[in-house]
């Protein structure tokens, strides 16, 4: 019988609601007050609490205050990353960025999804999805990146943008749902 967090991790579906994957997150949330409460100076490269939290990070990473992860241990991080303030990342399943990517404020990169059925949606159950962003990536402001996305190399999503589809490599999206311009 698998657990939680083994279905979690095969893309299963899998109950949220499980005392595993709870500590797990309080274990994010506890790093992730941290890095919010540094002084600025202090968070001038990757902040040691996310060092520690994160699954992988190259160097001349930054990512500003505040930040929210549900659980970091799922989040890779390419090198010259910068995360601007006010970003979202759900990763219940990998979260991979690549080198040299810029996400603006207010994004969110989102891997947990809910189930349709309300009955099931209230037992806690979810899924989640891989997000995939290549190297080179401008995510603008306040985009979101839905759950089982990749994005190509050098793509750009516009400020506001919801990511619904792939986007290709070089590809600009823009509007709600993302379409290329």
């Amino acid at each position: 019988m698998q657990t939680a967090r083994e279905k979690m991790a095969a893309g299963a579906w899998y109950s949220c609601l499980d005392a595993e994957l709870d500590a797990l997150r309080r274990t994010a949330r506890e790093a992730v007050h941290q890095h919010n409460h540094m002084a600025p100076g202090a968070r001038e490269s990757l902040s040691a609490p996310l060092r520690g939290l994160f699954a992988a990070h190259g160097p001349d990473c930054l990512i500003e205050a505040p930040f929210h992860a549900s659980y970091g241990c799922h989040i890779h991080l390419g090198a010259r990353i910068y995360i601007n303030a006010g970003c979202v990342i759900l990763d219940s399943a990998q979260v991979v960025i690549g080198d040299d990517t810029m996400i603006g404020p207010g994004a969110q990169i989102l891997c947990a999804q809910h189930h349709k059925d309300p009955v099931k949606r209230a037992e806690g159950l979810e899924i989640a999805l891989p997000v995939t962003i290549g190297r080179n990536v401008w995510i603008g402001a306040g985009a979101i990146v839905m759950p089982g996305i990749t994005i190509g190399e050098t793509a750009i999503v516009g400020a506001g943008a919801v990511v619904t589809r792939d986007v290709a490599a070089g590809q600009t999206v823009t509007g709600v749902p993302a379409r290329p311009i």
